[in-house]
This record gives C-alpha cells, structure tokens and sequence, in this order.
C-alpha cells in the first residue's frame, strides 16, 4: 500500500508540476499577448493580429526579402523599402503600433513628441533593450548595450578619449590613414573606383591608429570574424527560437556563432596580453593613452569601483571593431553618392574646402568652419541614417503622452520613419537639399530636438558622433582636394539594411583628376 502511495504521489506531483507548466505555457503565448493586445487597443494602440508560434516574424521577414530583393532606380524613397512592415503597419493602424516576435511585444513608436520622452529617460523607465541569442554574442556588455554602474563607468572612459582636445590630436592619424587611401587612387584616374571599399579599409585603418595604436593589418582577423558574426546576427534576427528547443537543438548558425564569438575572445587576448607583457617587462610605463590601453589599465584598477571585468573590455573592444567604423564607412559611401548625383553640390564643397585649406591637408580649426561640409553630411545622415532603429525596454509601468505603457514591452523607434516624415520635412521630403540645415539642425526641424536623430538623443546620445563626423569631414575635404567624380554607369542602386543602412553593391563612381 505504501509503494502504491508513493507512486501515486509521484504522479499526482507529475501532473501538477505538467499542469502548472502548461498554465505558463498559455499564459506567455495566449493569455498574455491578448489581455496586452486588449490593454494597447483600448487605448488607441493596434497592429497586426498575434500569431502563435511566430508572432508577425514570418511576415515582416517576407515584406523585407520582397522589397530589398532586387536594386531600384535611384531615389531617396527608401523607407517603404528597407522598413516595408513600419512603412505600411504606420499606415494602417496610425503612429503607434504594436507588433510581435513571437510572444514577445513590440510597441513601435514614430511620433517625435513621444520618442523624446522616452530617449531623455527622465525617471528610469525606459532603459536599453537586454540582449540575447546573435546580438547577446555580438555586442555582450558593451556601452551600447550597458546599464547602471557598468556604463557610467565606460562611459567616463569613452567621453575623455573622443573628448575635443583629443579628437584634435586625432586628426594627424586620420588625415595620413586617408592620404594613403589617396594614393591607391592614383591608379583609378579616370577610370571606376568602389569608394565605398576603399572607405571600408579606410575607417578600419583610422580606427585601428587611433582606439588601438596599431595598423589594421595587426587586427585584420578581428575585423573579419566580427564582420561574419554580424552577418549571422542579420541573418536571423526574425527567427523566433524557443528557449527549450535551442537549448538541445542547435543551428548550424548558432554553432558558428558560438565559435566566432570565441575565437574573436581569443584574438583580442592576444593583443591584450602584448600591452600587458610590455608594462611587465618594463619596456613601457602604462597601457598607453588610446582607448585600448585605458580599457585594459580598467582591468588592473586597485579600486573595485573603478574596475572592470575582462569579459567587460573585451565587449567593449569588440564593439569598436564592429560599430566603431561601420558608421562612418556608410556614412562616406552614401555622401560620395550624393555629390556624385548633384555635382553643383560637389562644387560648392570643393569651394569652400579650397577656400578654408588651399592645397594643405584639413586642420581641426578649419574642420569646424567647415559649414557646406557640415549641411551635406547632415543631409546625408537624414536621408541615409546609419543607424536605423533605437530600441529601449519598459522597465516599469510608465506613461508617455496620453499613453500608459505596461512594463515588459520592448520599444522600437524607427528613425527612417521620422527622416522621411514629409509632415516633418516637407513635400520634398525624399530630394537631397542639404540648404534645410543652413541654419543648423533646430530650424531645419522647427526645434523639434527629437525628428533628426542619426545618433540619438538624451544621455545615450552615440559617444562617436564627434568622432565619426570629424573623420567624413576630413576625408571629404582631401577627396574634393584632388579629385571631381561622377557616378559610374555600373553603379547599382540597392540600398540594403545589413546591420546598418549600406550600399549593397557598393558605390562605384568615375574619377577626374584636378
């Protein structure tokens, strides 16, 4: 009798604990999302109807294959293409919308007042997004993606290394990193160029000299298994994997990724360790002054305050290989489409670059003066912007506007829909006039701080953006020194979110000495 209440105890636990997994089960994929879907709807917030397993993945992944599949002709209206499921979900259920990866809700925003009050974070409420599966592997703890305590203190490190005084000292490195880019292009004279490779090799060069105090070529293999574990990243970021499942089954996607991440852990050990073994030997008395240097001195801080963890570092040199050019590599690319596509443009910044250099190489007082340069690269970066959604997290109930917001929402802004918002920039909204930031960027958007946001606002305002406009600065002035160019008739119009808004076939233009 006792074994057979044993057994039936087992079993009767068996059952409740199934039972109680079910009632979770339900609850995250059914339950929830309806009384969420209920609760936004009542308050003027729809969207396309959640579907069970996927949520509206599959159909967002099939908008996108559709609309960026093949080039297109050459214009500027590239936000039904690139956002085809924002473009046409704004369209169909209003500013505001909520849409699903699988169970999980996502509220995308586009009205700016609303945006402004979430990126300023006044009250704690809407912190960055937690990262998980690709871009967990990708991007770890970096500044990017850090809250609280691990970001103040990268933060302070990142704001002295791109502080004024040393993007000055900067300015050196990067005009010979572009003078050597220059001189590969005397072999191009009067003959096509991909400009956007050459920038490529360019931003990682710039970067390697100035965050890392070596040349690219001593972290090229770096640079590539990052870039392929960004290409993964890409890949599947609307696949839906249930935690379970991926647990036992995993992809051959997820494999790779698990080795890229650490063999990129391995290869930034190595150059970490060269620092380490040098102040060891004596050879040198600190890390050095270059942001790798101050990253790993972190690492040896007496004080627990102070420090940081190994893991923490190497995320945060990990994400200057990836994003920490890729930026400004689009950037370029996209500028020299521009003026290659509006040669009156192109003049007026040969002029006033000739008129602020003459034939010397830029200088950090005249890259300040530099006002037509300044209108393009802002034109570029509302047309073009690199970076093309800001993401944050409800952290705890909150109120935006009229709208109160449960906490477990994760928020998607969608900077191409207010870069090409024609009620925010006119009907020309899609043509290139870089005369709408003649009178700085507050006028050209009516004070409206938060509708030109190509490095985001508030306190999580990107810590390269003097850095990365320094450098398009620079290397368009030395450019337009030497060089007129028009676009090639291989040139293929197919602008393409790959991490970041890029040129997919390149930018390939004609070069005429001058």
């Amino acid at each position: 009798m006792a074994v057979d209440r044993l057994i039936l105890l087992f079993f009767s636990t068996m059952l409740l604990y199934l039972l109680q997994t079910l009632i979770k089960f339900l609850h995250k994929v059914w339950w929830g999302p309806v009384q969420l879907q209920a609760k936004m709807s009542s308050q003027g917030i729809r969207g396309p109807p959640y579907r069970f397993p996927h949520g509206n993945t599959k159909e967002i992944s099939y908008m996108r294959t559709q609309s960026m599949e093949k080039p297109m002709a050459i214009s500027h209206d590239i936000f039904p293409r690139i956002q085809p499921h924002v473009y046409a979900w704004t369209k169909a259920y209003g500013k505001n919308f909520l849409n699903w990866h699988g169970s999980e809700c996502q509220l995308f925003v586009t009205e700016p007042e609303l945006i402004k009050e979430i990126l300023m974070n006044r009250d704690g409420a809407f912190p960055k997004m937690d990262m998980d599966g690709y871009a967990k592997k990708l991007l770890g703890e970096a500044l990017i993606t850090n809250e609280g305590e691990k970001w103040a203190k990268i933060r302070k490190l990142a704001n002295h290394t791109f502080h004024a005084e040393s993007l000055k000292r900067m300015v050196p490195k990067m005009s010979s990193s572009i003078e050597e880019m220059l001189g590969r292009w005397k072999n191009y004279e009067g003959k096509e160029i991909d400009v956007f490779k050459e920038f490529g090799l360019l931003t990682t060069e710039v970067i390697s000299r100035t965050a890392f105090g070596n040349r690219y070529v001593d972290g090229k293999h770096t640079f590539e298994m990052v870039a392929k574990l960004t290409a993964l990243t890409v890949r599947n970021i609307y696949k839906v994997r249930f935690p379970g499942i991926s647990m036992v089954l995993k992809s051959d996607d997820e494999v790779e990724a698990k080795k890229l991440q650490q063999r990129i852990k391995s290869s930034i050990l190595e150059i970490v360790k060269k620092r380490e073994i040098n102040v060891k030997d004596g050879e040198f008395q600190s890390f050095g002054s270059d942001y790798l240097g101050q990253l790993v001195e972190m690492t040896h801080e007496s004080d627990v305050k102070k420090r940081i963890t190994t893991d923490q570092m190497i995320d945060e040199i990990k994400a200057m290989y990836g994003a920490g050019h890729l930026t400004t590599t689009n950037l370029l690319g996209w500028c020299v489409l521009l003026l290659a596509t509006n040669t009156e443009w192109q003049d007026r910044a040969r002029e006033e670059v000739n008129r602020t250099f003459g034939r010397k190489s830029p200088d950090s007082d005249g890259i300040a003066r530099l006002k037509i340069i300044n209108m393009v690269i802002n034109e570029c970066l509302r047309l073009y912007p690199p970076v093309l959604t800001v993401t944050r997290k409800v952290a705890k109930e909150a109120k935006i506007g009229e709208l109160r917001i449960p906490p477990k929402i994760n928020i998607y802004i969608s900077i191409l829909a207010l870069h090409h918002n024609p009620e925010i920039w006119g009907k020309d909204v899609h043509l290139f006039r870089p005369e709408r930031f003649a009178e700085g960027v507050a006028k050209a958007t009516n004070n409206n701080t938060a509708a030109f946001l190509p490095f985001g606002l508030g306190p999580r305002t990107c810590v390269g953006l003097n850095f990365t406009t320094n450098e398009a600065k620079v290397a368009l002035s030395m450019i337009l020194q030497k060089y007129k160019f028009v676009l090639s008739p291989n040139y293929a119009h197919h602008p393409a979110d790959v991490f970041i808004l890029t040129p997919k076939h390149g930018v390939q233009v004609i070069l005429e000495t001058i």
